[in-house]
């Protein structure tokens, strides 16, 4: 049976294409901001594009954030890509001081010089992460201009851009997230998508 994937919808970013790279690589994935349709998942997906603040407003207004403590609370495994792998995150400079869902205990920043990070970019895993078995030196569409610090407790990998390290792949307990958009890279993100999604909910 094929591992279902409810992917919120706060109303930020373009749901669509991540929806299909999931359902192309085989699983069945939905849009959704209706806790009871979403509850039904075996991971729940939180996307985003744009600004920290506007979006943790948006998810509030929503009471989605009750939604997911309740879903991590049940042990669900959740996935955050880009704005939304900030999201998991303790807080962001970004506009101003924002308190984000603190799942993982760890703030974002902005890059050095304010700078954007656009185009494509590999991803360095730590050794002692061999055993999740994600390909290493994989290149990855990136889009950011804020992330969170490089060698955390929980970065499973980094990359490097214009001469700063920031952690490009983060994971904690059954939560994990991608700073760079899996469905807009190509293979290397349907291979990572499909192995990181097996992985967590293997131990859900």
């Amino acid at each position: 049976m094929k591992l279902k994937i409810g992917i919120i919808d706060y109303g930020v970013g373009n749901l669509t294409s991540i929806r299909n790279t999931l359902n192309k690589v085989g699983f069945k994935a939905f849009i959704s901001s209706n806790h009871s349709s979403l509850r039904d998942s075996d991971l729940i997906l939180l996307p985003g594009v744009g600004a920290f603040k506007p979006a943790m407003d948006a998810i509030k207004e929503k009471g989605l954030n009750d939604f997911i403590y309740e879903m991590v609370r049940e042990k669900t495994p959740i996935l955050g890509i880009c704005l939304g792998m900030q999201l998991l995150g303790r807080s962001s400079t970004e506009g101003q001081y924002t308190r984000g869902l603190n799942l993982i205990p760890e703030d974002v920043y902005s890059l050095e010089d304010n700078r954007c990070h656009v185009g494509w970019n590999n991803a360095k895993i730590f050794s002692k992460f061999k055993k999740l078995e994600i390909p290493d030196n994989l290149d990855f569409y990136f889009n950011h201009s804020f992330a969170f610090k490089p060698n955390l407790d929980f970065t499973v990998g980094e990359t490097t851009y214009s001469g700063q390290q920031f952690t490009a792949i983060i994971m904690k307990d059954n939560i994990a997230g991608f700073q760079f958009h899996p469905e807009k890279s190509q293979m290397a993100g349907q291979i990572l998508l499909k192995r990181i999604i097996f992985r967590l909910c293997s131990h859900a």
